[in-house]
């Protein structure tokens, strides 16, 4: 087999991926089936950090409305600590299929995992050990989009790759406009000034000033993670090379 064209890399999971769609909580039949795929890629040699939403379980912003009762900044932290959650169901679903793992977390919880220490991240990549990011960056008013940029940027990686419930980046919704155009390739700058939906603005501007690039794919599909980490057309590229939208 030929070698992976991006030996570290970024995994960006929402909550949602966690659980059948339309549903909450966590699946374990969801979780395992994100766990294999990963796991075949992490035997090829690839570098492997995951990031991960809580959606699933709860998002801050659905606080908003009862901000009276419950202030912002708690409802995010509630929303971080969804995030360890399913990172315990990842890191025990990467151990049964024999794939060393380490959890780690933004905000320090000793008796549950490691607290996230660059060098100590970086060093347990190296041993080859899935390392799971938890808890965001560990501050409110920050998506898990910006933290998943953030991660990549101090650990080194080549790419930042998003796993989504869609097939790439499109044109419109295409949920809604079943005509809408689906991007194989588009800049960072396209992707502003048409206000895609990509990543939140902070994430899309992290990767753009640090020439990080973005792939955006549907997981759900067996073998896309293997196919993107080879370099194969999958899902949609964004970064600075291209020029305009593809």
């Amino acid at each position: 087999m030929p070698a992976p064209k991006f030996k570290r890399i970024l995994l960006k999971l929402s909550g949602e991926s966690f659980s059948p769609s339309g549903e909450r909580g966590i699946s374990m039949d969801e979780v395992v089936h994100i766990s294999r795929q990963v796991s075949e890629i992490q035997k090829l040699g690839c570098e492997i950090a995951v990031v991960i939403g809580g959606g699933n379980i709860l998002r801050g912003s659905q606080f908003k409305a009862t901000t009276e009762v419950v202030e912002e900044a708690t409802a995010h932290y509630m929303g971080m600590l969804a995030t360890v959650i399913n990172g315990l169901a990842l890191h025990d679903a990467f151990e049964s299929m024999g794939c060393e793992t380490r959890l780690m977390s933004a905000i320090k919880m000793d008796g549950v995992c490691e607290p996230y220490i660059r060098r100590r991240a970086d060093r347990h990549l190296q041993k080859g050990r899935v390392v799971i990011l938890g808890a965001g960056t560990g501050s409110p008013f920050v998506t898990t989009d910006t933290a998943a940029a953030m991660r990549g940027m101090e650990l080194g990686c080549d790419i930042v790759m998003k796993a989504t419930r869609v097939d790439g980046v499109y044109s419109e919704d295409p949920e809604k406009n079943p005509h809408a155009i689906l991007y194989s390739e588009l800049s960072f700058q396209t992707a502003v000034e048409k206000g895609l939906r990509v990543m939140d603005s902070t994430a899309i501007s992290h990767c753009m000033e640090h020439n990080l690039p973005l792939m955006v794919f549907n997981f759900r599909k067996d073998g896309n993670i293997m196919k993107a980490v080879m370099g194969e057309k999958v899902g949609t590229l964004v970064s600075n090379d291209v020029k305009g939208a593809v």
